[in-house]
């Protein structure tokens, strides 16, 4: 028993040490707070947990038999890993795809923008027009203002594109404008807790008493939600009204 649970413990480490470098490399460049809840990537790490921290290293602590001829071992453990290193791919390469890139400020709403929304021919798009905003794949989460372009036209079809479910100009660098310029317009979208129709009784109650808590005046016109993957997933952003700096996210559930 003492040799499986030591060949368990070095499994558990090991998966433990890569789970840690990976996930730890896309959490803290991409997926801290909010990307982490705005984009739902709590089941992509179930998956990629279960395999690599409780399938495997259990696996290892069931075959792992002194007597066992220690090629067939090595080979019974190599198939293990195996295993777990496409589960781990899996996870990366979907972490990867699904990065937040902006959040954005867009006519009347915050919303986030990831890697997977944005095209190839929009990328390249916006190298050529507008490359202080164009992604690159080493790029950080940035907050912009994606302002409509002036010609009636492109927003037209913008527009049209949107309600359809195609492009909408937040996944669009190319008419991204600093966060700082849209400030102006963001103001005049605040509105108190109790105003927003994205929330149900319950949840402005809640989260009007979590503001004054807090001591955020849940009477001012000081929020804006902010919306996530699939415009399901929402938060309520809170400003200083002075400042307009962003002073929490608020859960509403």
């Amino acid at each position: 028993m003492r040799f499986r649970l030591q060949a368990f413990a070095l499994h558990l480490t090991g998966s433990a040490c890569a789970l840690t470098i990976v996930l730890g490399g896309l959490y803290f460049g991409w997926y801290r707070w909010p990307g982490w809840y705005l984009t739902g990537v709590l089941r992509v790490l179930l998956i990629v947990g279960v395999v690599d921290l409780a399938l495997g290293p259990t696996l290892t602590l069931i075959i792992a038999n002194p007597r066992k001829p220690r090629r067939a071992l090595a080979r019974d453990i190599a198939m293990i890993v195996a295993v777990q290193i496409v589960a781990l791919g899996y996870g990366a390469a979907t972490l990867w795809q699904g990065r937040p890139l902006y959040y954005t400020f867009s006519a009347d709403r915050l919303e986030m923008a990831q890697a997977s929304d944005i095209d190839a021919a929009e990328i390249a798009l916006a190298h050529n027009r507008n490359p202080a905003f164009a992604p690159h794949w080493y790029s950080l989460p940035r907050w912009v203002w994606a302002r409509l372009p002036d010609n009636p036209e492109e927003v037209s079809k913008i527009v049209g594109s949107a309600v359809f479910g195609g492009s909408d100009v937040i996944d669009m660098p190319r008419y991204f404008r600093p966060w700082s310029e849209g400030l102006p317009t963001l103001r005049a979208q605040l509105g108190t807790v109790g105003d927003s129709k994205y929330l149900s009784k319950a949840q402005k109650l809640a989260l009007a008493t979590r503001m004054s808590a807090q001591g955020w005046p849940p009477d001012q016109p000081n929020t804006l939600i902010m919306w996530g993957e699939g415009g399901v997933r929402r938060l309520l952003v809170v400003f200083d009204p002075a400042t307009l700096k962003i002073k929490a996210f608020l859960r509403p559930d």
